[in-house]
């Protein structure tokens, strides 16, 4: 089953400074059929101001993922961690038995827009700790590139995570196609960036979302030029 969630949807707040669409339960916004996806718990579409950001707050028991779609992210915590954050990049964060930070953008000029996901851990308690990867964009010219995993592991470019789920991302060109197979029993998250792309017999456009279930394989086209995610994740 390929549930559509079309991205003008979505609950979008505006604090001036801070503009986020929010595709799960988050903040002031609620919904009871909507608190997560398997282990995947929040997916906030963020566009910060320059000079401006998140001061210091807490988090425990979460694994959370920051994509910077554009613009620079700068995170610091009080473990001592401290990294900018470019599109390219990926921070990774087990915020475990706690941690503070704030994420920030250090731009004079330029918005930062990111994509911040929260999953749950596989288990509670797990030691705090950061991780800024980088991968290289023209890998993901028409194939998918994992950039988070449990089960890929490759160096700096793949940030590792504790569950067991794989975020990929990919540039897919106008009318290429390729075939995704998933494992039995488990589910799939898929998130437009740019652009539109069918997948089987539903067609996504930019920002759109589809929660795949009970589905082991798709037929994945570019429809015109388009940049996508894609999370295969536990059920």
């Amino acid at each position: 089953m390929i549930k559509l969630y079309p991205g003008d949807e979505r609950y979008q707040a505006d604090h001036g400074w801070l503009k986020s669409w929010f595709s799960f339960s988050f903040a002031e916004y609620f919904d009871a059929n909507n608190l997560n996806f398997g282990p995947m718990r929040v997916l906030n579409d963020d566009i910060i101001a320059p000079k401006k950001g998140f001061g210091a707050h807490p988090h425990r028991d979460m694994e959370i993922v920051s994509i910077v779609l554009n613009g620079q992210l700068k995170h610091e915590d009080n473990t001592g961690e401290k990294a900018v954050t470019t599109y390219g990049g990926i921070q990774r964060m087990t915020a475990g038995t706690g941690v503070v930070h704030s994420e920030v953008n250090p731009s004079v000029d330029e918005e930062v827009n990111l994509l911040q996901m929260w999953f749950l851990p596989e288990e509670k308690g797990l030691t705090p700790s950061y991780e800024k990867t980088e991968f290289d964009v023209s890998q993901l010219k028409n194939q998918l590139l994992p950039v988070v995993s449990k089960r890929y592991a490759n160096g700096d470019a793949v940030a590792n995570i504790h569950q067991d789920l794989t975020i990929y991302l990919s540039e897919l060109d106008s009318n290429k196609t390729f075939e995704y197979e998933q494992e039995q029993g488990r589910n799939i998250f898929f998130f437009v960036l740019e652009g539109s792309v069918m997948i089987n017999e539903v067609t996504l456009n930019r920002r759109d979302s589809a929660r795949i279930s009970d589905t082991t394989k798709l037929h994945i086209k570019g429809i015109e030029n388009c940049r996508f995610m894609l999370i295969d994740l536990p059920a």
